[in-house]
C-alpha cells in the first residue's frame, strides 16, 4: 500500500452551512483518503497554514457565500507565497457557471457545483493525486 491521499476540507469566509463539506469529507474517507476538516469560518491564512502543517495533497474549499472569486484565488496565492504550491486546490458549492473559468485561471483545478456526484469528486482526486 502506498501513501494515503491527504485532503483538507475547509469553509472559507463567513459561511455558516457545512453539510455539503461534511458529506464530501465522508465520501473521501470512505474512498480511503485521510481527511482533515477545519470547520466553519476559516480565513485563507488559517486554511493555508493548516494545509502546510498537515502536509496535504489537496485542499477542497466549500463556499456558499458568493465570495468565491476573492477567497479561493487568495488561498492559491498564499500557498505559492508560503511554499505550498504543490498542494492542489479544488472548490465546490454554489458557484455560478460563469465564474468557473475565472477560478480555473486563478489556480483552482476543478469546481464542483450542486448535483455533482460524490464519485466524480473522488475520481477527480484519485486521477490527480
Amino acid at each position: 500500500m502506498g501513501k494515503k491521499i491527504r485532503v483538507l476540507i475547509a469553509k472559507p469566509g463567513l459561511d455558516g452551512h457545512d453539510r455539503g463539506a461534511k458529506v464530501v469529507a465522508q465520501a473521501l474517507k470512505d474512498a480511503g483518503m485521510e481527511v482533515i476538516y477545519t470547520g466553519l469560518r476559516q480565513t485563507p491564512e488559517q486554511i493555508v497554514s493548516a494545509a502546510i502543517q498537515e502536509d496535504v495533497d489537496f485542499i477542497g474549499l466549500s463556499i456558499l457565500s458568493g465570495a468565491h472569486n476573492t477567497l479561493l484565488p487568495k488561498v492559491v496565492k498564499l500557498l505559492k507565497e508560503r511554499g505550498g504550491e504543490d498542494i492542489k486546490v479544488f472548490g465546490g458549492g454554489v458557484i455560478p457557471g460563469e465564474d468557473i473559468p475565472f477560478l480555473k485561471e486563478n489556480g483552482i483545478m476543478e469546481v464542483f457545483t450542486p448535483g455533482t456526484s460524490l464519485k466524480e469528486c473522488v475520481d477527480f482526486i484519485k486521477d490527480n493525486a
